[in-house]
């Protein structure tokens, strides 16, 4: 399973954006880029710097690496609509993102680690792939052998019900989910500009 092994605290020191929990204390702490230079860079900054950061923004919030994301853009480029709005939403539907979501895990990496190890059903199988594309009505649910554990446990406890999405029904006892329907873009709060994203693959 491909995924970025660096240092997730200095890529959200270098974007201005919290990528994980872990980073938001550094970030509070050190609200400038990584360097011995971080504090002192100013200057203006080109349109392609700028397009090019909301791309890495998106690519560290979703945990993907360049070429799974090119592919993300190339099947939003096919479907009807707003291709910016398709990219979001498909990053919305991958498994390890509705994990998070629904409160599972208190980060994306984690909600990954949850799949990649087998624990979760959806609709009665067993499904591992993180990228994999969760639809409408869809029941995720823990195997009888991966239920109440500790760690799902406590961050669900620790999840407040305004965090979790209108789009995601989530039975906290039986720790379920249900993914209701897929996100409209004015549903889903992150900091990135899609838009910016879809001007620097059309260029």
């Amino acid at each position: 399973m491909a995924r970025f092994r660096g240092s997730i605290t200095k890529v959200s020191r270098r974007l201005g954006i919290a990528l994980a929990p872990k980073a938001e204390k550094y970030l509070e702490r050190r609200p400038f880029p990584p360097g011995q230079h971080g504090q002192g860079r100013k200057g203006k900054v080109s349109e392609y710097a700028l397009q090019l950061k909301e791309k890495q923004k998106m690519k560290y919030l979703y945990g993907i690496l360049e070429k799974q994301f090119s592919n993300y853009y190339k099947k939003a480029v096919a479907q009807r609509g707003v291709t910016g709005d398709n990219l979001v939403k498909l990053l919305e539907r991958r498994f390890d993102n509705i994990i998070y979501r629904a409160g599972f895990s208190p980060s994306r990496s984690g909600a990954r680690q949850l799949v990649a190890h087998g624990h979760l059903l959806i609709n009665g199988k067993k499904v591992d792939i993180p990228s994999y594309l969760v639809a409408p009505n869809d029941l995720i649910e823990f195997r009888q052998r991966s239920k109440n554990m500790g760690a799902v446990t406590d961050s669900l406890s620790r999840t407040p019900e305004s965090r979790i999405p209108s789009w995601i029904q989530v039975d906290k006892a039986n720790q379920k989910a249900v993914l209701l329907a897929v996100p409209e873009r004015i549903e889903v709060q992150e900091p990135y500009n899609e838009q910016l994203v879809v001007e620097l693959y059309s260029k």
